[in-house]
């Protein structure tokens, strides 16, 4: 049997709470467990154990020179969300690590940035049965007028935590 995983019992407690407090416990816990996502003040919107919608705002201390959420930012989001919902369906005794972060800025972008990772149910299952191994996260990234300003592909790894 898997060991329970203590970041899932948080995120599946909370989840019963009021959308607007469920939003502000996930994301107080992610930001000071992630430090550089506290920084960028980086939000979770919802989460339903399977996919995860993360959001940056565009604030000027994640802008580039023209205005606009700098490429980093970017990047952060697409790595913390996609972390984000590899480190919750992973047994609590397995420690997720990123290995591949591909990116290919397609467009300019626009407004805030928000980024939908999602795994599959046989991506969950494996992660559950396999003592290591990796998934590629499914990562949609879209501005604020629905353009996607960047393709992303990030494939994760997990090994036992000892």
């Amino acid at each position: 049997m898997a060991v329970k995983n203590p970041l899932r019992q948080f995120v599946d407690k909370v989840n019963q709470y009021p959308e607007w407090l469920s939003r502000f416990l996930m994301t107080s816990v992610f930001r000071h467990k992630v430090k550089l996502a506290g920084t960028a003040k980086v939000e979770i919107l919802r989460t339903d154990g399977k996919s995860v919608t993360f959001l940056q705002k565009n604030r000027r201390k994640v802008q580039n020179h023209i205005g606009t959420v700098h490429a980093a930012a970017m990047a952060l989001l697409a790595e913390s969300a996609s972390g984000f919902i590899v480190g919750i369906n992973l047994p609590g005794d397995k420690l997720p690590l990123i290995k591949t972060m591909n990116l290919n800025y397609v467009k300019r972008c626009q407004g805030d940035i928000t980024v939908e990772a999602s795994l599959s149910e046989e991506q969950i299952a494996l992660m559950q049965q396999e003592p290591k191994g990796e998934v590629n996260v499914k990562v949609t990234i879209t501005d604020g007028v629905g353009i996607v300003p960047l393709e992303a592909e990030m494939i994760w790894a997990w090994v036992p935590k000892h």
